[in-house]
């Protein structure tokens, strides 16, 4: 009898055994190899790597334990990756992920001609990518594909922001201070827009190369101008050394600079001394209310810092992507497109969000501006709202939109 209660407890059990194995392998069917990879291709050791680098590697793992770490029983990586401001580096990389490492999103990809290299393989391998660092509306435009989304911000936003702002507020004559690559000039196209459609005038543009150290001299051609703005259209630790040496070598009692693309990380540097008065457009702010002060928090105790826009978008975008997978019940990229279009955004960085058929996530944008030092009454107070910018008045109407998915394009 105990041989025979034996044998059968073995039979069950071996039999409880292969269920489970069947059980596993319904969960992963659907899924390309029993993985949903997401790669965060971003500026690890460069410019930007303060902006995005490590920080944005954590939020997406934050993203992806809050989760839960599975879909469907099927379990989730991160593999990150330094697209060394390279464009070329950043798309060989994509494709080696794509193709060899079973990739199924790359999130982040800060540097504007990053994104729209990525964004090209993205399209021709058919595997996700989404854009939280990269302001370059050609994203939604002539490189959009249904596998793209352009998550956070990008140039409109911040010229119907800061730009439209300032026109309004009496600057009407315009210089830039412009580093010379797609983000730069994509951002002093756009203002260079808005101012010209408000009846201000453009006189003039110095372009830096990326990473410059020495302004001098292009602080001193914006002086000669006698522009009223000196739009700095670059960000980081150019942005950062162009305000640093307008301040130093003084333009004059009736100009004023106007940094077009400001990170919460620059006003830390700079320190609210130089940064205070500045007006920045935003899509998230730690300190706005209950829902980014807890995120804010949690992140601060894995990183020792708060986060930018970037940061909460990257966990954002990625948590909305994870959903899209679960209700498609696979990590096909079409049917995970469409869900992530059909699916509406509500958490602590959107609150209504919708991604449009040009891969364009609309939201809230926020105007703020940089307190004084006797302005802020606690550890990390640097910014106060000025005005709330509805989506579909922050980004640009879909009718001018030049994608080929749309309808007479």
């Amino acid at each position: 009898m105990p041989a025979k209660h034996s044998f059968k407890t073995l039979a069950l059990s071996s039999a409880l055994l292969g269920l489970g194995g069947f059980t596993s392998a319904m969960a992963s069917e659907g899924y390309s190899d029993g993985v949903v990879r997401i790669g965060v291709l971003t500026d690890m050791s460069g410019i930007y790597t303060d902006l995005s680098g490590e920080a944005a590697v954590e939020a997406v793992r934050m993203a992806v334990e809050d989760f839960g770490g599975e879909v469907d029983g099927v379990p989730i990586e991160v593999l990150h990756g330094d697209h060394r401001n390279r464009a070329d580096t950043g798309a060989s990389r994509a494709r080696e992920w794509y193709n060899n490492d079973g990739v199924d999103m790359i999130n982040d990809l800060s540097n504007s001609g990053v994104a729209l290299a990525v964004a090209a393989v993205a399209d021709e391998l058919q595997r996700h990518a989404i854009v939280n660092s990269s302001s370059n509306i050609g994203l939604t435009n002539d490189y959009c594909s249904p596998f793209v989304t352009h998550y956070t911000y990008d140039a409109y936003s911040l010229a119907q922001g800061t730009g439209q702002s300032i026109v309004e507020d009496g600057g009407d004559t315009w210089f830039f201070l412009t580093v010379d690559f797609a983000f730069g000039i994509g951002l002093e196209e756009q203002v260079s827009q808005v101012v010209r459609n408000a009846g201000g005038q453009v006189v003039g543009a110095a372009r830096h190369p990326l990473d410059t150290t020495d302004f001098s001299s292009y602080a001193l051609q914006a002086q000669a101008s006698g522009a009223e703005i000196i739009g700095i259209a670059s960000t980081g630790a150019d942005a950062i050394n162009a305000i640093n040496a307008l301040a130093e070598f003084g333009v004059t009692p009736d100009q004023r600079p106007a940094a077009l693309l400001l990170w919460y990380d620059d006003i830390v540097s700079l320190g609210l001394e130089t940064a205070q008065g500045l007006m920045l457009t935003n899509a998230f702010y730690w300190d706005a209310n209950d829902q980014t002060r807890e995120f804010s928090q949690r992140f601060y105790e894995r990183t020792g810092r708060m986060p930018n826009m970037a940061h909460a978008g990257n966990y954002s975008s990625t948590m909305h992507y994870l959903r899209a997978v679960e209700a498609a019940g696979t990590d096909d990229a079409t049917a995970v497109s469409e869900k992530m279009r059909e699916l509406e955004i509500n958490d602590f960085f959107a609150s209504g969000g919708y991604i449009r058929p040009n891969g364009r996530m609309v939201h809230d944008q926020y105007l703020w501006e940089v307190k004084s030092p006797e302005e802020s009454e606690y550890d990390y107070d640097f910014l106060r709202l000025l005005a709330t910018i509805p989506g579909e008045d922050a980004f640009q109407p879909l009718e001018e939109s030049t994608c080929h998915l749309l309808n007479g394009n």
